[in-house]
């Protein structure tokens, strides 16, 4: 990668966002300690009739035919993009010129967020975590820590509070 790719991939970065309070000390964080402008706000979603094939394959439950090609009025994509919408309002807030970047996510999250960084060449990826320990951290798999691992680029995990 030359010096000048590096410099322009540096003018960009892409935050995960969720709505929750870690997402939004993510944001906050970020502000205080990038000097990065331009902020990508992503949120990734899945569509009402894909989680809930999901939801029944798990439970033994038959499965419902699912329709990808539907997507109009689907309350899971409305949240999604009120969500986006509030995280790019705390980003203007800590002094981000902040874009929505909504993402449909077909298999993780995390691959939803590395993939995007990938197709935006974002220079870092910012991302709150839950900080789950213990046995509830054992048995699942944290979306920050497989970001961390696949990303291929700087990675800015801020954790809750203490």
């Amino acid at each position: 990668m030359s010096d000048a790719h590096d410099a322009a991939r540096g003018d960009s970065m892409l935050i995960a966002y969720d709505g929750s309070d870690e997402a939004k000390r993510a944001i906050e964080w970020a502000g205080a300690l990038l000097s990065v402008r331009t902020a990508y706000i992503l949120t990734a979603w899945e569509p009402l009739q894909r989680q809930a094939a999901r939801t029944a394959g798990a439970s033994g439950m038959m499965q419902p035919d699912w329709d990808s090609t539907v997507d109009d009025g689907d309350p899971a994509h409305e949240e999604a993009q009120r969500i986006c919408r509030e995280g790019v309002e705390v980003a203007a807030s800590v002094g981000f010129t902040a874009e929505p970047y909504l993402v449909e996510s077909e298999t993780t999250i995390w691959s939803a967020i590395v993939d995007a960084a990938r197709d935006l060449d974002a220079g870092v990826i910012v991302s709150g975590t839950r900080g789950n320990s213990g046995l509830r951290g054992l048995l699942s798999s944290s979306t920050a820590d497989a970001v961390l691992k696949n990303a291929g680029r700087p990675v800015l995990i801020v954790p809750p509070p203490k």
